[in-house]
């Protein structure tokens, strides 16, 4: 009597089924947990843009004159560049300058989402696609069109 030995075609078929389904579900979850640690990242850095902006402004005692650029001159910014979103970001003086604003641009609903979900304790108010956020509708856009700005007084 001769045993055959090795799997057959549909055996071999459904184990490559289930490792297909596996490494999906991995790239899934890996790109979840980036998405979040990017998110988290900005948080941090927006939070340090704050910091910074303070120490260097509230001797002046408004924020006139504040943009980007002014913060990279003096050294309060490493770079021009967008902590998230598109790079058309800006840092500006609000209410005659007695606060300044961090404005993000071209977010995508997940990232209008995360920042509207448990506004950051830095930001007195913000302010989601020219709606000023009051209440659990977080107005963000399903396309990747969403501006947040950020009010610090």
């Amino acid at each position: 009597m001769i045993h055959e030995r090795g799997a057959s075609m549909i055996e071999i078929i459904g184990v490559l089924a289930i490792a297909g389904i596996m490494s999906a579900a991995a790239i899934s979850m890996y790109n979840v947990i980036r998405n979040n640690q990017m998110r988290k990242i900005a948080s941090t850095e927006m939070e340090q843009i704050v910091r910074n902006t303070k120490l260097l402004m509230d001797m002046r005692g408004d924020y006139t004159g504040l943009s980007v650029q002014y913060l990279v001159d003096a050294g309060a910014l490493a770079n021009a560049n967008a902590p998230i979103g598109g790079d058309d970001w800006s840092v500006a003086a609000v209410d005659d300058g007695a606060a300044f604003a961090i404005n993000l641009v071209n977010l995508t609903q997940g990232e209008c989402q995360y920042f509207t979900a448990t506004p950051p304790q830095w930001a007195t108010r913000m302010i989601v696609n020219n709606v000023e956020l009051t209440s659990n509708d977080p107005n963000c856009f399903s396309t990747n069109t969403n501006n947040i700005s950020f009010v610090i007084e």
